[in-house]
């Protein structure tokens, strides 16, 4: 099998997983503003400031699927009775975790989406995809967080749980300063005007507390005296973080609380500690359900008003999601905004945030060793849950809701465009059991509180898993993969009638898509070699006659090597100038992980590769390269930062 293909085509599952089958989710984020208490006081020494607002009247929520809690008791009652309905002798799930089952990692990313087509045959020029901060992000004018930012004469990085500052306006990289960060996990960066917010986050583990999230705001007005000003800690887990606007904007999860529940032994049988773990719940609170903030170090408090959160009508998993959002420079005034219900699947455009949910696999893998065919998973059950919200300065607003039968494999499956009819949703969704065994592109138009299905081709990829999406204005590639790679070329021209124009079948897949000008596409993915070893590869692809794509050229890296940008965009920096692409390729031969940037550059339809050896190890994730202004790249490495020798 491909070097970590494992994990980069797991399917995840988050706290409801029993037996390796989690129901549907059906959730949304519901309008509101920062907890004030249950009464409307706090009477706190260290207050989450109330944020502007936004409209969370009942009306909001008319036709959507949700509903507002009247007061904190009927809040309460709803997490108790789903609640119990999820307990056993061992706690939650009830078969031998006494505690909420964590993800072994994050769905991968597989695709990005910036680009732009004047029309369904001829992709026009596309918009940059690499952030202000020299980040590759998936929406223009979005930013990321990243290990590495930069404004274009300063340059910010986290290294072992330091903020360092390098000035990188002259002829070398040049040292400022360090500072030490509050949190040291999973440590990364934004960047707005004067002000870096890093955000680390904590996964808890059995009988370890909740998840934490840690954010500093730090003042680099003067880039040599870093200054921390605000911290504010979160129990949940941070699912992902935007910045768009000079507003910041964190989703958080908490998941199931942890609770004094028993577990059988000699004295108590299974039925009574069953019975002792139900009472437990029964009698837990309020604030064993709502996240907290802690803010400057002050006294945890909850982020969330009772009168915050919406509560999904449908089965939902259970827990409590939470965004907000804040100047970079004042975490401790946000907008706060709440779910009662457990997901890690968000997408975010300039002005609109969509949460969605989707059915995972069962986890039994159908099939044998000795299969000429390489095994299906079983087939999720349940449809995927759709929610849209309006995004206005600090605040985000419960706008549309709907659903799709399928399976959105992650956020770079979605996909939203403003037209004159007003907002498309666009969705690429894979096969389950309550659709035929192919993938399909759906679109959706808002009708009052309702996303509403307006379009949709079906038949793509039959039999096969979805691998990597990219969207243009009017155009969608879909890449998907069993044994061969095909590449499919959508019109979205009319959301109400896309229309496949074009398909191209190459062996192996391609697991990242990026538009180099008008007329190539890079993709970046695996392919075996005759004696069944993967291997990272890129291909070139001539898209100037969608109807009919071609492969032009192919690179082929050493077996047991990986391309990073498949699972992570962030390790690939294209620079249209130079018409040349840098990559990050991790080999796993016989001297460990070794890191290598990939040059490789365009000429006349053919690409052209450069290999630098430049980290070894667990380092190699960190690996960057950075684009300035004047064409110049800053190629940060574990422990060091350097010009990069194009």
């Amino acid at each position: 099998m491909p070097v970590r293909r494992k994990v980069s085509r797991t399917v995840l599952t988050r706290t409801l997983v029993s037996l390796g089958v989690v129901a549907g989710l059906g959730a949304a984020f519901v309008a509101g503003t920062s907890y004030a208490g249950p009464d409307g006081g706090s009477g706190r020494s260290h207050p989450v400031h109330r944020g502007t607002g936004s409209d969370a009247s009942p009306a909001a929520y008319a036709g959507s699927g949700l509903s507002r809690p009247g007061s904190c008791d009927e809040l309460l009652k709803g997490y108790v009775d789903r609640g119990l309905d999820l307990v056993g002798p061992y706690g939650w799930n009830g078969y031998g975790h006494p505690y909420p089952i964590e993800d072994a990692g994050r769905t991968p990313l597989s695709g990005a989406a910036a680009g732009a087509v004047r029309s369904p045959v001829a992709p026009a020029p596309v918009r940059s995809t690499s952030s202000a901060t020299g980040t590759n992000v998936q929406e223009t004018g979005v930013d990321e967080p990243d290990v590495v930012k930069t404004d274009g004469r300063t340059l910010y990085r986290v290294q072992d749980g330091d903020l360092v500052v390098y000035d990188v306006s002259g002829t070398e990289v040049t040292r400022l300063a360090s500072l030490d960060l509050p949190g040291a996990d999973d440590t990364e960066l934004l960047l707005s005007g004067d002000t870096v917010v890093t955000l680390s986050h904590r996964v808890s583990g059995a009988g370890a507390g909740r998840a934490t999230t840690e954010l500093a705001s730090v003042d680099v007005s003067d880039p040599a005296h870093p200054e921390v000003t605000h911290t504010v800690e979160y129990d949940s887990d941070l699912v992902t973080a935007r910045l768009n606007d000079g507003v910041v904007r964190v989703v958080l999860q908490t998941g199931l609380p942890e609770l004094d529940f028993v577990m059988p032994r000699r004295q108590l049988t299974d039925y009574e500690a069953e019975q002792a773990n139900r009472e437990a719940v029964s009698n837990s609170t309020i604030e064993d359900w709502l996240p907290h903030a802690s803010v400057d170090g002050g006294v945890p408090e909850p982020l969330l008003g009772c009168d915050q959160v919406a509560v999904p009508d449908d089965d939902a998993a259970l827990g409590t999601m939470a965004v907000v959002g804040f100047d970079p420079s004042a975490p401790d005034a946000p907008s706060a905004t709440g779910l009662a219900a457990d997901t890690d699947l968000v997408y975010a455009s300039s002005d609109r945030l969509y949460l969605a949910t989707s059915p995972a696999y069962g986890g039994v893998i159908a099939g044998c060793f000795d299969c000429l065919e390489p095994p299906m998973p079983t087939m999720p059950d349940g449809a995927s849950h759709l929610y849209a919200f309006d995004l206005d300065g600090i605040d985000a607003t419960f706008a549309a809701s709907g659903e799709v039968d399928g399976v959105i494999r992650d956020r770079w499956s979605m996909d939203a465009l403003d037209t004159a009819d007003g907002p498309v949703l666009r969705v690429v969704v894979g096969p389950s059991q309550d659709t035929g065994s192919f993938s399909s592109v759906v679109t959706f138009a808002q009708k009052g509180n309702d996303l509403v299905e307006s379009g949709r081709l079906d038949d793509l990829g039959a039999g096969e898993e979805v691998e990597s999406v990219r969207w243009f204005d009017t155009l969608a590639i879909v890449v998907t993969f069993r044994q061969v790679d095909p590449l499919y070329a959508v019109d979205l021209t009319d959301p109400a009638q896309p229309r496949l124009i074009g398909s191209l079948k190459i062996p192996g897949y391609s697991a990242y898509l990026h538009p180099l000008g008008r007329h190539r596409l890079l993709g970046l993915g695996q392919v075996q070699d005759p004696r069944g070893r993967w291997a990272a590869q890129a291909g070139l692809f001539d898209v100037t006659d969608l109807t009919r794509p071609r492969q032009l050229s192919v690179v082929r890296y050493d077996p047991g090597s990986q391309a990073l940008a498949t699972s992570d965009p962030r390790q690939l920096t294209w620079l249209p100038d130079g018409r040349t692409v840098l990559s990050v390729v991790a080999d796993y031969g016989r001297r460990g992980e070794v890191g290598y940037v990939s040059e490789l550059k365009l000429d006349q339809g053919r690409l052209s590769n450069r290999m630098v050896e430049v980290e070894h190890g667990d380092e190699v994730d960190a690996v960057r390269l950075v684009p300035l202004a004047d064409g110049r790249v800053v190629l940060v490495t574990g422990d060091d930062a350097s010009f990069f020798a194009l």
